[in-house]
């Protein structure tokens, strides 16, 4: 789409060229392009009235839904930060990070999401400013410093649009801030490269929270005037049956994949007539599951590779070019990819290294930690942190992780946030954590624990114990306790040798 420099101008064209057509489906709702702008207009107009500014940063706590997508557009318009946050972390997790954001406010989808209405609740928001755009909470939080404005640059296209929490090895939040042209960029390469028609209705259940379901689900959807058809969490039989009523385009984690075939298999009627393509990502493709999915679905299951930094596509498998394999495909159009050993030098055709990523995506930085961004970005070029080889046909295979990340259902976990919670239990001397393989790309979370002498305790009371500190997700589904943690000269955690006792 000519024109769109920013991503509140995707449904402005879409709401002036088709303004009728459906761009949101919630349920029983159908929203059309001139509804939906509608909305946004109304919803920036609210955030006028409670005094955010542009430059400054709005958290949405919510689950996929019609309110979240209007509040993401609305910000957009008043060239104000989003801060999109899962309402299944916990009230402590939100609080941190709108924090760390330096939130001017907090907006709620309370009518969609339970979990966004407890976290309401707890923190005392009060009502939107609007009342015909119910289904929201407002919460303004004591000003403090970290709330100031940021600068916004000259070009709009260049001025941040989104700041998406994610963290690395060091377990601290890394926000990152991606531009108005990074955004529009991958929507629009996604949307091409996935053929995406106007007649195309993708299934949006991946969390907006987080990137893949931001850009590359729901602005690459509405970049192509197509319809989202949102669920704001996933459920085996609501899946099969908004497939049953027309869904076209199906992306998702492995675990998704999996959970469906399992429906399918006590449920001969589960059926998916318009469905014409299937795309799996944000986590490792288990060949065997590959196969399943395509024998259930008669198509190709087409996998990608992405990451937060670069909003998130880097790869993406060819529609016209199915593969048998799980290779991520090919870079995508105007990317360019360099892998690199240990030294930085160029590995030859077919060998590992670490990948690095130079293109339209890269984030702008980590917000306010241009230490960390160093680490990771130079001369345009950002380093992944991942290990991969690329085939002479240009397919990329990803290897293994340099970051010690784990991929639960789909959600991110890393080990030493979880671990920062264990050593706050009462008797812990301390916890290691380490993801177990469990197939098609999910893992559990394993807790290795050193007690103080005497202090061991049931793992059922240690997840309660936990619940107020960590998400459903991160809170370890395995328990071992050891006598003492392996440790290096330097005290450091070998956790090599902890992995040889998952067998």
């Amino acid at each position: 789409m000519p024109g769109i420099q920013q991503i509140h101008d995707i449904p402005a064209c879409w709401a002036a060229i088709r303004p009728d057509a459906v761009a949101l489906i919630e349920g029983e709702r159908r929203i059309s392009w001139r509804e939906l702008w509608q909305s946004i207009e109304r919803a920036a107009a609210a955030l006028d009235t409670v005094g955010v500014q542009p430059g400054e940063r709005l958290a949405i706590v919510g689950e996929n839904c019609a309110a979240q997508v209007v509040l993401l557009f609305a910000a957009s318009l008043r060239q104000i930060w989003s801060v999109p946050l899962n309402a299944r972390l916990t009230t402590a997790e939100i609080v941190a990070l709108s924090t760390h954001a330096g939130a001017r406010a907090l907006a709620f989808t309370v009518a969609a999401s339970p979990a966004a209405a407890q976290h309401a609740r707890v923190l005392a928001a009060t009502a939107w400013p609007q009342a015909d755009d119910g289904g929201l909470a407002l919460l303004l939080p004591p000003t403090h410093a970290g709330q100031s404005v940021e600068p916004l640059a000259d070009d709009p296209a260049e001025r941040i649009a989104a700041l998406i929490y994610t963290s690395g090895t060091t377990g601290q939040p890394k926000g990152v801030m991606l531009r108005q042209r990074n955004l529009v960029a991958v929507a629009s390469l996604s949307a091409a490269v996935r053929h995406l028609v106007r007649e195309d209705v993708a299934y949006g259940v991946l969390p907006m929270s987080h990137v893949f379901g931001l850009s590359s689900v729901l602005l690459a959807t509405l970049h192509a005037g197509a319809c989202v058809h949102l669920a704001p969490r996933f459920s085996a039989q609501q899946a099969w049956a908004a497939l049953a009523q027309g869904v076209t385009v199906l992306q998702g984690v492995p675990t998704l994949y999996v959970r469906l075939l399992e429906a399918s298999a006590h449920d001969a009627a589960a059926r998916a007539p318009a469905l014409r393509s299937l795309f799996s990502g944000g986590a490792p493709l288990d060949p065997a599951l590959k196969g399943a999915v395509e024998a259930r679905f008669a198509l190709t299951l087409h996998n990608g590779y992405g990451l937060t930094e670069n909003g998130p596509s880097i790869c993406q498998t060819l529609l016209e070019s199915p593969r048998a394999d799980v290779a991520v495909g090919p870079p995508l159009p105007g990317l360019e990819l360099r892998i690199l050993d240990e030294q930085g030098r160029a590995v030859a055709a077919g060998s590992p290294g670490h990948l690095q990523v130079r293109g339209p995506g890269v984030m702008a930085g980590y917000f306010r930690a241009p230490e960390l961004t160093a680490e990771v970005l130079r001369d345009g070029w950002l380093a992944t942190g991942d290990i991969v080889r690329q085939d002479p046909d240009g397919a990329v295979f990803v290897l293994g992780r340099s970051k010690e990340m784990i991929i639960r259902s789909g959600f991110k976990v890393y080990p030493l946030e979880v671990e920062a919670a264990l050593q706050r239990l009462p008797g812990v001397r301390q916890a290691a954590v380490l993801g177990e393989d469990l197939g098609a790309g999910d893992q559990a979370v394993v807790a290795f624990v050193e007690w103080q002498a005497g202090q061991a305790r049931d793992p059922a009371m240690l997840r309660l114990a936990l619940q107020p500190l960590l998400a459903p997700y991160k809170i370890p589904t395995r328990w071992v306790a050891v006598a003492a943690l392996p440790v290096s000269v330097a005290g450091k955690i070998l956790k090599q040798e902890l992995r040889r006792l998952l067998g």
